[in-house]
């Protein structure tokens, strides 16, 4: 949630700023507003000013003797007024928090303006494979090992879900197991298990609600009863763990890495890869969050794209990191760096990972403070998230990068100790 006072304050570089985020439509009603309700406000802060030294004056009348009664009736009058305006005033609160819920964050300075045509390349690693065959796409790899079963998940479920079988299922746990060992003994991540259900205030918090209702999915309750949302990523319930908590700046910063399945309806991506495991209802992701101060979170932020970049150069994936631009970061997003891994079998680099410093915007709706050491009055603390990485999709690069003319697929070294020094995945002989 972008702070009001800013808004107000700032108005111009804030419109400015939202140009390709959208959401300037939404300032100006804001601000609309908010100048009413400071109106409205000074307006009732001067009659109950009033209402108290004509009360004064009534009361010192009644112990003269005198009649007051024209007076008290003036003050009944007024009282109804007060009250009328102070619905007003809480109706014109109500107003002001919505336009904030739907407002998206301010893109830090160093951002690139403009749609996905303007986001950046900051470097590369690696370099994609030349095959002396024609690498296949990894549903088809995957059908041939008979490991990955698209066709029994549309009967279990319906489309846009998959079964791993045998190797493929023991390949998605070596891959989260080595993730969460890599980040906790080596990148100083605590480890942390949550809920994979949520209310929606927690939803409200990390700005997955009210924007993208559309996309969850949600629990049936009885009437009365409010309903559950299965949580789209682990950053929503991991950022909220101190939601309404003042930390001491000492504990900051705060890193956590957590493994959950996802949820997510994909609303709205009708047509968009249809076939495989690139845009599923549920899937693995490994997720990277932190808590920190305004002064270190930027630096928090570079080192959490070098942990999740150290997976990939560990698994041997070629990749590149993207500065993504103004209008096509996230809805919470102030800066964002994705990770692109290369699918030889698209012949393409995919998103892999997303790391993103949210500044404040998520801690002032969860109302996630810090008390700094040097004294003074507590600030909201920055939270950062990101994949570390999403497990389905780098099973999927895993399988396209490493795929052999036999069908077989090699096992990334670092992976072997988990799978029992397997070395290769075969496919079923005939």
């Amino acid at each position: 949630m972008v702070d009001v006072k800013f808004i107000r304050e700032h108005p111009d570089e804030v419109a400015r700023a939202l140009e390709t985020r959208g959401g300037e439509d939404l300032v100006k009603k804001l601000l609309f507003v908010d100048s009413s309700r400071r109106k409205r406000i000074t307006a009732v802060e001067a009659k109950k000013a009033l209402r108290n030294t004509v009360t004064e004056e009534i009361a010192q009348a009644k112990r003269r003797g005198g009649d007051p009664t024209e007076q008290m009736a003036r003050m009944r009058k007024l009282g109804d007024e007060i009250k009328e305006e102070d619905a007003k005033i809480r109706e014109e609160d109500r107003q002001i928090e919505a336009l904030l819920l739907q407002l998206p964050n301010l893109p830090h300075s160093s951002v690139p303006v403009g749609g996905v045509e303007a986001n950046r390349e900051v470097r590369r690693w690696g370099t994609p494979r030349q095959f002396p065959f024609d690498p296949k796409p990894h549903w088809e790899v995957g059908e041939r090992l008979g490991i990955l079963d698209f066709e029994r998940a549309a009967k279990l479920a319906k489309s846009r879900f998959s079964v791993l079988w045998g190797s493929g299922a023991r390949l998605e746990r070596a891959l989260t197991q080595f993730m969460l060992d890599l980040h906790t003994r080596e990148h100083g991540y605590r480890e942390v298990w949550v809920p994979h259900l949520v209310n929606a205030e927690t939803m409200r918090w990390t700005g997955q609600l009210p924007k993208f209702e559309e996309q969850l999915f949600k629990t049936l309750e009885p009437e009365g009863e409010r309903p559950l949302y299965l949580i789209p990523t682990a950053e929503v319930p991991v950022t909220c763990l101190h939601g309404g908590e003042t930390l001491k700046e000492q504990e900051l910063p705060k890193r956590y890495v957590a493994f959950t399945p996802c949820y997510r309806r994909e609303a709205g991506a009708a047509g968009q890869d249809t076939r495989g495991m690139i845009r599923q209802h549920q899937f693995d992701k490994v997720e990277l969050v932190k808590l920190a101060t305004p002064a270190t979170s930027y630096d928090e932020l570079a080192s959490m794209v070098a942990n999740a970049e150290e997976v990939l150069r560990r698994l041997e994936l070629p990749y590149r990191v993207v500065l993504l631009a103004t209008g096509d970061m996230g809805f919470a997003s102030a800066k964002t760096y994705d990770l692109e891994v290369w699918l030889p079998g698209q012949a393409k680099y995919r998103e892999i990972s997303s790391c993103s410093n949210c500044e404040a915007f998520q801690a002032r709706r969860a109302g996630i403070r810090y008390r700094p050491a040097a004294g003074g009055k507590a600030e909201f603390v920055h939270t950062l998230n990101g994949s570390g990485l999403a497990v389905g999709r780098t099973l999927i690069a895993i399988l396209e990068n490493f795929q052999e003319a036999d069908g077989s697929v090699i096992v990334p070294r670092v992976l072997r100790p988990y799978l029992d020094n397997l070395e290769r995945i075969t496919p079923p002989s005939s």
